[in-house]
């Protein structure tokens, strides 16, 4: 199966300072991958990369074949309509209601009236009810974002990548700052975009013990490189700690090889 998303060869610095080093794997349709690491990894500058918030100094990052990296304009805008983004801040739009906010996934499809007087569809209407029913907030469609948890915006940001019908959803840190509950409520959502859409899911995660039951493969980064590409079932304790040591020697004289396995998504 073609991927979905390819990282080839990416690399990046900040004044001078290596930040991404080499970094390459795939995420295929239907398959949900989790970008693990310490502190300082290099994670946040991949989703900037992925999403094309910066470019990088070298590298292709393929979605579906275009390479972001050298597309402009209208160009990449056509390509990021096949990315959903569901960020650690919620980035909601906090006075609208989750309906309109779920709808703010359809912009790059509404006629400019009806986003300037705020008048869907039917249709859109409908779309945003379906996509907060599968994430469990149909009965919060009316309610102002800030007066959700933090779980509900959330899983409201997750309906509006729904409901852009994007490919690949790109999640970056995204039960960073919620309770136990709240995270598998959103985890689960998530799952759900691949096992019953087929999206490509990216997801990146500070807790590991939430990886088990969530990814399909494990992208361990370490000093912004790939040190770990393991299907999740490989990713056990003894791999996680080798990855959050405190020295690159604790990795080298892990019992396994740390090096990416490439193995291909789960249809």
């Amino acid at each position: 199966m073609s991927a979905a998303l390819a990282v080839e060869g990416l690399c990046h610095a900040y004044d001078g300072v290596p930040v991404l080093r080499d970094v390459s794997f795939t995420v295929a349709p239907g398959e949900v991958v989790a970008v693990v690491g310490p502190s300082g990894a290099g994670k946040t500058t991949l989703f900037r990369c992925l999403t094309r918030l910066t470019r990088a100094d070298a590298g292709a990052v393929r979605l579906f074949d275009v390479d972001l990296q050298h597309v402009e304009g209208t160009a990449l805008r056509q390509a990021r309509r096949d990315l959903g983004l569901v960020f650690q801040g919620f980035n909601l739009v906090r006075r609208l209601t989750a309906t309109q906010n779920v709808l703010v996934g359809r912009l790059a499809e509404t006629p400019a009236w009806r986003v300037l007087l705020r008048r869907p569809s039917a249709a859109d209407d409908a779309l945003a009810a379906a996509c907060l029913q599968r994430v469990g907030l149909l009965p919060f469609a009316h309610t102002r974002a800030d007066r959700l948890s933090g779980g509900q915006q959330q899983r409201v940001a997750i309906a509006r990548a729904l409901a852009s019908r994007a490919r690949v959803v790109i999640a970056d840190e995204p039960v960073a700052s919620l309770d136990p509950s709240s995270a598998a409520d959103v985890l689960t959502a998530l799952r759900s975009l691949a096992t019953d859409d087929g999206r490509a899911v990216v997801c990146s995660l500070h807790q590991v013990d939430l990886v088990a039951g969530f990814a399909d493969r494990v992208v361990g980064l370490r000093e912004g490189r790939v040190v770990l590409d393991v299907p999740v079932e490989r990713f056990d304790p003894a791999r996680a700690r080798a990855l959050y040591a405190r020295s690159l020697d604790e990795l080298d004289h892990h019992p396994e090889p740390l090096a990416p396995e490439r193995t291909p998504g789960r249809p």
